[in-house]
């Protein structure tokens, strides 16, 4: 997995949700890549769960194909300059992360969603920008679902100067205003150098961090991840002069699980993309009736999300 900013995701055209407004498409070179952004509502009468499942509704469910959308990204992707080493520069909405971001997409990252190959940053920050766009901005959903950018929280950068991690992890908390009221901020954290993706979902009111693995195992096997997170927690109530009224409480859920070396990155987004639909600020600890276990059919939906996304969007 690269710890470099880079990798994406996307809908066919009776998927497409009419209020998204598309830029015009620019011509790209080597190195110079376009602003784009989104100025679009997502409709704010629709609970995110409807908006899935009706956007959703179309999406083949057959195991390991491709969709028709997929196919008509990938024929894109092979007729542009991003197969001769160009690439594209996307500026981020700064809800996303709470400030500004932008995100380099190169023929790499597309090649990670049409080979469901293991998943990079770039891949990971455009579902999650997917999410935003769809499913929260304009929705009192943005002040109960709050991301924090993987480029900026991760093993190495921990092991580099986890003071500046700190630091970071606590200017994102501060970024998001009240704290008081139950809101949930999503960390898909890797393990460094190509690793393991894991998500791990604090809620600063209640002093509780929710720890999402599709392997087996827990928080124990990033010590320092616990150690940083921790730290952050505790600086940021002080500087808000609130009460630390009990220790942080972790709990381990019981998520589903993947069955090959690849799928995690996959089952982080799916995490994310499910809590924020049922609207769950509370994660129940044996995970959510609604979704036990993932089939490829749930993992090859979003990656039709992403895929209709990006196309919707003219980022190729």
């Amino acid at each position: 997995m690269r710890d470099a900013v880079g990798s994406f995701v996307g809908w066919p055209s009776d998927l497409i949700f009419p209020d998204a407004e598309t830029p015009t498409r620019p011509t790209h070179k080597v190195g110079k890549g376009i602003s784009r952004r989104i100025e679009s509502v997502a409709s704010q009468k629709e609970v995110p769960s409807r908006k899935l499942k009706s956007a959703a509704k179309d999406i083949p469910t057959t195991s390991g194909t491709k969709s028709q959308i997929m196919m008509r990204l990938e024929k894109m992707v092979d007729e542009s300059d991003i197969m001769h080493e160009a690439i594209r520069s996307i500026d981020f909405d700064e809800g996303v992360f709470g400030a500004a971001h932008f995100e380099i997409i190169a023929k790499e990252d597309m090649q990670q969603l049409f080979e469901h190959d293991e998943l990079g940053i770039a891949v990971i920050h455009t579902y999650i920008w997917y999410m935003y766009v769809t499913l929260m901005r304009g929705t009192e959903l943005c002040n109960r679902f709050n991301f924090i950018a993987a480029s900026r929280i991760n093993a190495t950068l921990i092991t580099k100067n986890p003071t500046s991690v700190k630091n970071d992890l606590v200017d994102r908390f501060m970024a998001a205003g009240d704290n008081t009221t139950p809101s949930l901020y999503f960390l898909p954290f890797n393990s460094g150098n190509g690793g393991h993706w894991v998500l791990v979902a604090m809620d600063l009111s209640r002093l509780i961090v929710y720890y999402l693995d599709s392997l087996s195992g827990d928080w124990s096997k990033y010590p320092n991840m616990k150690k940083t997170v921790d730290a952050a927690i505790i600086k940021f109530r002080s500087k808000k002069n609130y009460r630390n009224r009990k220790d942080i409480t972790w709990i381990k859920v019981q998520c589903p699980q993947q069955n090959n070396s690849v799928d995690c990155g996959f089952f982080v987004l799916r995490f994310m993309r499910d809590i924020i639909a049922l609207n769950r600020i509370d994660i129940p600890k044996m995970y959510f009736e609604e979704y036990k276990s993932y089939s490829r059919a749930h993992l090859d939906e979003m990656k039709d999300e992403l895929c209709q996304f990006i196309v919707d969007q003219r980022i190729i």
